[in-house]
């Protein structure tokens, strides 16, 4: 993401911060606490936003939910059978997710292809109760009926834009940053 520097920056590590906290406290109200959460973060940056969430979780409830891993390239409609073969990776699942509230955590929802696919890859191990989906940003363009159950930040954008969540420990440094193409 070091090419996103020379866009706006949108949301700083403060505001990051924030906006996970306000997600985590919206995660504890809606499943009545946390007792059948399993977190689930998309690779790549998912899955770091997924442990953050497992850390507010730990420091507000005082409990500690399963949080694991989705690679969804299996699952993906824009690559040939060869090309899906030679890029999957390891999904880590932490517990039965059957009859589970699982949460797939992503950073940027855009047309809703990716959550398509990680829906498909949650149902590969198990039928959980609910299925929820939490991003840090929805930037709009929806091309498939999916919505959010947590976001960090709306942000429209125009299709020639382009949405860099930077992670610190891929990136360097924590932040949200917009550019155009």
């Amino acid at each position: 993401m070091s090419d996103m520097v020379n866009g706006n920056k949108i949301m700083d590590e403060s505001a990051i911060r924030r906006a996970l906290a306000r997600i985590t406290h919206e995660i504890i109200e809606r499943n009545q606490g946390v007792a059948d959460v399993c977190l689930l973060g998309v690779k790549r940056r998912g899955i770091p936003l997924s442990k953050l969430l497992a850390e507010n979780i730990r420091r507000f409830e005082g409990a500690e939910v399963p949080t694991g891993s989705l690679d969804i390239v299996r699952h993906r409609d824009d690559l040939s059978e060869d090309d899906k073969s030679a890029l999957a990776g390891e999904c880590h699942i932490p517990c039965d997710i059957t009859d589970k509230n699982v949460i797939i955590v992503d950073d940027v929802l855009y047309t809703g292809r990716t959550a398509r696919a990680a829906i498909e890859a949650v149902f590969a191990y198990g039928r959980p109760r609910t299925l929820q989906l939490a991003v840090l940003v929805d930037r709009g363009h929806r091309e498939l009926p999916i919505r959010p159950d947590y976001v960090g930040k709306n942000v429209p954008t125009a299709s020639d834009e382009r949405i860099g969540v930077c992670i610190a420990e891929i990136d360097g440094e924590t932040a949200v940053y917009i550019q155009r193409r």
